[in-house]
């Protein structure tokens, strides 16, 4: 036995020796190639990226094409001189003015033709971002207000406007924080068969120094342009808003609900806040005869989280980066979803808040002050159903235990 255990020890040496040595072979073995990797760099003969296709979608095509302008990487080396290096696809022939109308979407878009007059309207124009102002309010952010009320409107709708500042869209002191609100309009104009209301929205601006004004065709399609051009006045003139709240002339608002929602947000959440009634897990709807209707021609792929357009509250220092990112997300004919693009571009994604109605509170509560108590937002409500609610929430006797 004891000569056993001899020879197994000896084996067992043996096999730790020849261990050793695979070692020390494999280690050196590694030295000598990272030696004369040192010596000799490794380039690769191709790119280490994949190519990218040319989508034959119209928006999706001009949405690859942002994306490549907006490369830091691959446009850091083109200047003027060497912009024939872009691919074919990326050279751009059509008129250097994206303001005058753009005709080659009518080959481009292969049903062009077919698609409802309004569909080929904003297709004509969707290059162009920038259009003159009729009305300014330089004035309205001078107290540097902590909630800023913007509000889409059409120029007819003064009744709206009117409830609105009536009750939740009052200016000045609101729960010890200043409030300033803006109407939306663009151009109503007589092709969509609105009477001339210039001289009314004069007399309206002069008495209430509220309203925003573009020379554009105020249209469905063309709310994605009003939301652009909202982000460039308010990063000039009302950049230090804390907080905006944006939605239609058609919701009724509890601002005391959202002040106080603010009061107590912790500064870390507060910085790139958005929420509202997100809508995740949609898409494109196909059905001609629908008001959201896109064609496959213009735009495939799903929709990113959203918040519905009726209303949602964001930041300020969001709004200015929201801004900034605009200009890289080709504009999209339905202005809440491009939002949500513009947020996901930023790598973000809207935050759904119960307190956002968009679809409105059963019908037997409706009538109930205690149940608007708790609520940011309720869709639709009209003028005198605004100004009512209002009150009910002023009382200061209203008791909801």
């Amino acid at each position: 036995m004891h000569g056993c255990r001899k020879k197994t020890r000896v084996l067992c040496v043996m096999m730790m020796l020849n261990i050793f040595v695979f070692i020390l072979v494999g280690v050196s073995r590694n030295l000598g190639q990272d030696k004369g990797d040192q010596q000799k760099l490794r380039i690769p003969s191709k790119r280490f990226w994949r190519k990218q296709m040319t989508s034959e979608i119209f928006w999706n095509k001009e949405q690859q094409r942002l994306d490549y302008i907006y490369n830091p990487i691959l446009m850091s080396g083109l200047t003027n001189d060497s912009l024939l290096e872009l691919p074919d696809w990326l050279n751009d022939t059509r008129s250097p003015d994206p303001c005058q109308p753009d005709y080659s979407v009518t080959t481009q878009v292969k049903d062009y033709n077919s698609l409802p007059p309004r569909f080929q309207d904003f297709l004509l124009h969707m290059r162009c971002r920038s259009y003159p102002m009729i009305m300014d309010q330089p004035r309205v952010c001078e107290s540097k207000p902590y909630l800023l009320l913007a509000v889409k409107s059409l120029a007819p709708h003064f009744d709206r406007r009117q409830a609105i500042r009536e009750s939740w869209g009052r200016v000045g002191v609101l729960a010890n924080r200043t409030v300033a609100t803006v109407f939306l309009l663009g151009n109503a104009s007589a092709v969509d068969h609105f009477p001339n209301l210039f001289g009314m929205l004069s007399h309206e601006s002069r008495l209430y120094g509220d309203l925003l004004q573009w020379d554009y065709r105020d249209s469905f399609f063309n709310l994605t342009l009003k939301e652009v051009l909202f982000l460039d006045w308010f990063s000039q003139r009302c950049s230090d808003a804390r907080f905006v709240f944006k939605g239609d002339d058609d919701v009724f608002v509890n601002t005391w609900r959202i002040l106080d929602f603010l009061h107590n947000l912790p500064e870390i959440r507060a910085r790139d806040l958005f929420i509202g009634d997100v809508i995740t897990n949609a898409g494109p709807h196909r059905d001609k005869k629908l008001k959201y209707f896109i064609p496959e021609s213009v735009f495939i792929g799903p929709y990113p989280p959203y918040a519905g357009g009726g209303g949602f509250l964001y930041s300020g220092e969001l709004a200015l980066q929201l801004h900034n990112i605009s200009q890289q997300v080709a504009l999209y004919p339905i202005d809440d979803v491009y939002t949500g693009m513009c947020l996901q571009k930023l790598g973000l994604v809207p935050e759904k808040h119960k307190g956002f109605r968009t679809f409105d509170i059963d019908e037997k509560y409706r009538g109930n002050p205690c149940a608007y108590k708790s609520l940011m937002l309720v869709h639709s409500r009209t003028p005198q159903e605004m100004i009512k609610i209002w009150a009910w929430l002023s009382d200061p006797e209203l008791n909801c235990q």
